[in-house]
């Protein structure tokens, strides 16, 4: 494993530990973490957390490194030889109690092979129950500002790429309010470094984004209807997780630890048929709002 691997597994394990103790003082409940160290029986393997409280019913912050013989499959979906691969990184979900409070997903990661090839990728997006255009503008403002200031063109180019990323093709809609979603950020694009410092600047973004939703809706009254609406809404984050996510498939088809690359789906979801909240006006603006190519930034 190239020294260069091991500062990035180094500085992803520190992540973790930083978000995991950030988000148990957010949550105040004085919960901890739970940690399952696993291993793979293909080589490597990582610490996963999950979390439950008073703000976060659950959560789940995860570190993985594995590595060995890449599966033929994967391998010719990549594009790549047969090869011994590393891959790591850190993943997020949370699902908040408060539908107000929407789920936010980050994944931040480093792959490369014994073939030479090198890649990061991931990015962070939000899936409001409720879309609140004003919170839905600071949270892509922030996005851009952190893509800023490593590449005038990285926001428009990222925020493109996750609002097709994060659309469930069978609804017609996207997941949420998209965000940004990169890959194969290689030496075509960057140095190792400078794609690094990126990925870092990603990762590090992801608190103060956090804290910033939970602020604004942690108070907010909670009725029936409401609580109603985020099952529904839930059930499609699990639709796309499940049908469509490449990270989930990818997990799957490299025998990684299934409690660990499903812990990204909530305790509790619903699904009826032909569903239309018609008592709920927030509910149908939201899906009025579930589109690609909205400008967030520019909003008004």
């Amino acid at each position: 494993m190239p020294k260069q691997s091991d500062t990035i597994i180094t500085w992803f394990k520190s992540l973790q530990d930083s978000i995991c103790h950030s988000l148990e003082q957010l949550d105040g409940s004085g919960e901890s973490f739970r940690e399952d160290l696993w291993d793979r029986d293909g080589g490597g393997g990582g610490r996963t957390r999950i979390f439950k409280g008073d703000l976060i019913e659950k959560g789940g912050v995860n570190f993985s490194a594995v590595h060995g013989q890449m599966p033929e499959k994967i391998a010719s979906q990549l594009g790549l030889k047969e090869n011994n691969f590393l891959a790591t990184g850190v993943s997020i979900v949370l699902h908040s109690k408060s539908p107000h409070i929407p789920i936010i997903h980050m994944n931040v990661r480093y792959f490369e092979t014994d073939q030479g090839d090198w890649w990061f990728g991931g990015g962070i997006d939000v899936t409001p129950h409720y879309i609140i255009e004003e919170q839905a503008k600071q949270f892509h403002q922030h996005l851009k500002s952190v893509c800023d200031q490593h590449h005038p063109d990285y926001y428009t180019k990222y925020k493109e790429w996750a609002d097709n990323y994060f659309f469930i093709k069978h609804r017609d809609e996207t997941r949420g309010i998209g965000g940004i979603f990169f890959d194969r950020l290689n030496s075509d694009i960057n140095t190792l470094e400078c794609n690094h410092a990126f990925v870092k600047a990603v990762g590090s973004a992801f608190i103060p984004i956090y804290t910033e939703l939970v602020t604004a809706n942690r108070e907010k009254k909670v009725e029936a209807k409401d609580t109603a609406w985020q099952s529904i809404r839930r059930g499609r984050y699990v639709e796309f997780n499940l049908v469509w996510d490449r990270g989930t498939k990818f997990g799957l088809d490299t025998n990684g630890r299934t409690e660990s690359i499903l812990m990204s789906l909530p305790p509790m979801a619903e699904w009826h048929y032909a569903y239309s909240p018609d008592d709920n006006a927030l509910a149908l603006k939201t899906q009025s709002l579930l589109k690609k190519g909205i400008d967030w930034v520019n909003y008004s």
